[in-house]
């Protein structure tokens, strides 16, 4: 890490697993002597085993959500350097942009590894995430939990306003985790505009191959 900072990484975990957190002194603070190590759990220290001169590391049993959170590892010379790791559930929303257009149907697909306990549908507003529930649902939004690792969002009949970001929610003994989607509404119109542009090319040409030959004709009993 970079000294006066923390090196942060995300680790996902979709089941109860064991797992092995270390912390190793880059070749560039090989000067530093007395090195004092601290690994903590949010403010907790915890005890750590010295794997080599350079190295410090936790092993950790990861089987409910009291052991997930973030661990840190600080060490302390003249200098003060760290690293830091966030451990958090998994879960897979699709990356890229779901493509719908006006009046047809979106679905939404999230998947886990592991077998989520419930699953919970949000949409943007704004800045504020708000749950698709049963009063929502109606004739506009169908929620299915096609197994118990896959679920889907339909969104009936979308329109512009059906435009934006989605969110899956899966809960694990672990804890929470979201998945994010993007759904974007295209109209009708937008695969007719490159073919209303070469009509209208063609249209022109047309157009201007008459005029020549109206002008053409003129000048012929002109001359």
């Amino acid at each position: 890490g970079v000294s006066g900072a923390f090196t942060e990484k995300n680790i996902t975990v979709d089941s109860a697993t064991r797992i092995e957190l270390s912390c190793r002194l880059d070749n560039k603070y090989s000067h530093l002597k007395s090195l004092q190590v601290t690994w903590k759990r949010g403010s907790e220290t915890i005890r750590h085993i010295n794997k080599t001169p350079n190295s410090w590391s936790i092993q950790l049993k990861i089987s409910d959500n009291s052991t997930l959170g973030s661990y840190s590892c600080t060490l302390k010379s003249k200098e003060e350097i760290g690293a830091m790791f966030h451990l958090q559930p998994k879960i897979d929303g699709k990356e890229k942009p779901i493509i719908s257009y006006e009046g047809d149907t979106a679905v939404m697909i999230c998947t886990s590894g592991y077998t989520p306990i419930s699953w919970v549908w949000y949409m943007t507003n704004g800045s504020e995430q708000i749950a698709i529930k049963d009063s929502l649902l109606a004739d506009k939004y169908v929620i299915n939990r096609i197994s118990a690792n896959v679920t889907h969002l339909k969104i009936l009949k979308v329109t512009e306003e059906d435009d934006g970001v989605y969110w899956c929610e899966a809960a694990f003994e672990l804890g929470k985790s979201k998945g994010k989607l993007k759904l974007k509404v295209l109209s009708f119109m937008v695969p007719l505009k490159p073919f209303l542009a070469i009509m209208a090319e063609v249209v022109i040409l047309l157009t201007i191959v008459f005029l020549y030959e109206i002008y053409s004709k003129k000048k012929e009993k002109c001359a």
